[in-house]
């Protein structure tokens, strides 16, 4: 890793006398000494969702009575909730708050819910009793509890990627930082799936989750102390504002030619891509930012907004309809995923999870493998895979996102046919739960190929006014594809006979071979869309190359 000083963005502080240029250099922000109070921040904020989200279902049915199908039902609506609040606070921390503002924000709110989630233990009354249904005041408690924490851990998750990153100037940083937040994001994730679920299996639920509030609030304490270091961007007005302008007047200058236009750079006339005109791709949009007879006012400035768009805000709008083919093409890489991780729990309740005579396995705790799996992935595929790729391939070529993406296609679909292979055996005989290992393990390391190459690719073309909403884009893309797969899980138990309440009676197996279906299928979209993608200004940034 580089100096912990270096690579920071340039922000002077202002002050009553005028300072010269090397006393305001000195006195910038950002850089690496701000990483690991942010990774530590990511850690501690992981530990502390991961001890109630992981073994939400097992909570559900244990502590309030709910059947099992339905318990994981409500787990993927919850996840759904959670990958869709990092879009709506990343567009509060674009244009709105800031980045920093949201993250402590979010996480003052992760620890309300999970101070409620300790009172559902701690405080008789607030749980329904052994085999009785929850009462309504119960219900209200619990779910209060649920929504805090789900809009805490959505609040920060990705919007602490996104502040991380725009802390370091040069790509290669910035990649090694993405590098360090999956790691410490996964590792959080597997000790609050062992430890954490442990305790509140074995020792009781008050400590579980009181040792996940304690680590809420150490992690926002530590995300504080760093306040001094961080590079703070001026929250903008709204840069959505700016991509509908254009589609507006696009349309409004549906008439005008092109041929010997003269196109708009900004008040200061100055050129800010390579070109004197957009790119000739969707060429019908490149009519917002043609000048004529009264878009400019005689001191340079626009006479009216919503008649005349630069350049660049054009571009923006051309690159984001470019990348979202390749967004939806992940939407089904996640709803396998979804299903799986849910089934997977069920399944382990149901198998051998004696691994001594005096220990036993958590149910909730299969998971952690796919954790695991994903943090030793994500260093080897950056410390071993890459290098020998560029040592081996002609022209030392790094791989690039969409084939980091693609391999995690292929991995996620292995993992599904795995896992019906397991099930089909699982359902002749009772199974050891270690059985269930391998298809965490093939799963998490699709993770690590896919998720690094998804977030990257979309920090790298996403237009510079939406960095916060690129990283977002992938906790959405997950928080739909768990939507759809609680509607897959749905429409299964309406149309076959698959999903009883007793797995033992269902056909599990059935379930995961039609997703290695959709999965295959989805792949072939993927490589079709993948073949027609061009990279903004057609190539690929490498990992190596300094921006």
């Amino acid at each position: 890793m580089t100096s912990l000083h270096g690579g920071g963005n340039n922000t002077s502080l202002s002050s009553d006398t005028e300072a010269p240029p090397p006393t305001a250099a000195a006195r910038r922000r950002g850089g690496w000494i701000t990483t690991p109070f942010i990774i530590a921040t990511v850690f501690g904020l992981t530990v502390a969702a991961g001890g109630w989200s992981a073994n939400l279902i097992v909570f559900l049915i244990n502590e309030f009575n709910i059947q099992r199908i339905d318990a994981a039902q409500i787990a993927n609506v919850v996840n759904g909730c959670v990958n869709f609040f990092p879009l709506l606070a990343a567009v509060a921390a674009d244009s709105l708050f800031g980045c920093f503002s949201v993250i402590w924000v979010s996480s003052v709110l992760s620890l309300l819910g999970l101070i409620l989630f300790l009172l559902t233990v701690a405080v008789d009354g607030l749980k329904p009793a052994p085999s009785e249904p929850a009462s309504s005041g119960q219900y209200a408690v619990l779910y209060s509890g649920v929504v805090l924490a789900s809009i805490g851990l959505g609040g920060t998750r990705f919007i602490l990627a996104t502040m991380g990153a725009d802390q370091l100037s040069k790509q290669q940083q910035q990649a090694t930082f993405f590098n360090w937040y999956f790691f410490s994001m996964y590792s959080a994730s597997f000790i609050s799936s062992t430890a954490i679920v442990y305790v509140e299996d074995n020792v009781g639920w008050r400590w579980g989750l009181g040792i996940g509030l304690a680590a809420n609030a150490l992690a926002l304490s530590l995300f504080l102390v760093g306040a001094p270091y961080y590079s703070r961007d001026e929250p903008r007005a709204s840069p959505f504002t700016g991509l509908l302008r254009v589609a507006v007047v696009a349309f409004r200058k549906r008439k005008v030619k092109t041929t010997t236009a003269d196109y708009y750079h900004g008040d200061d006339g100055v050129k800010r891509g390579d070109e004197d005109a957009p790119t000739n791709w969707f060429s019908q949009l490149n009519r917002a930012a043609v000048k004529v007879d009264g878009d400019i006012l005689p001191n340079g400035s626009v006479a009216a907004p919503w008649k005349l768009c630069t350049v660049q805000q054009v571009e923006d709008l051309k690159s984001l309809i470019r990348i979202l083919p390749l967004w939806s093409s992940s939407i089904f890489l996640g709803t396998p995923i979804g299903v799986q991780l849910s089934l997977t729990i069920l399944q382990s309740l149901a198998s051998d999870r004696r691994l001594t005579s005096s220990f036993t396995f958590s149910a909730s705790s299969i998971i952690v493998f796919s954790f695991l799996s994903t943090a030793i992935g994500v260093v080897l595929i950056d410390r071993c895979l890459r290098p020998a790729w560029k040592r081996l391939t002609p022209g030392k070529k790094d791989l690039t996102p969409l084939q980091l993406i693609g391999i995690g296609h292929v991995l996620n679909f292995a993992s599904m046919a795995l896992s019906a292979v397991v099930e089909s055996r699982r359902r002749r005989r009772l199974i050891s739960v270690m059985w269930l290992v391998p298809q965490m393990v093939v799963v998490g390391l699709g993770e690590a190929f896919h998720f690094p190459g998804q977030v990257g690719l979309y920090y790298q073309e996403f237009p510079a006014c939406l960095k916060g909403v690129a990283t977002a884009m992938v906790a959405m893309l997950v928080g739909v594809a768990f939507y759809l797969s609680t509607a897959v899980v749905d429409l299964m138990r309406r149309v076959t006979d698959w999903l009883p309440d007793n797995i033992d009676e269902g056909r599990l197996d059935y379930v995961y071979w039609v997703m290695v279906v959709i999965g295959v299928a989805n792949f072939g979209y993927f490589l079709v869309i993948s073949w027609l993608y061009h990279y903004k200004n057609g190539k690929v940034v490498s990992k190596d190359e300094i921006a």
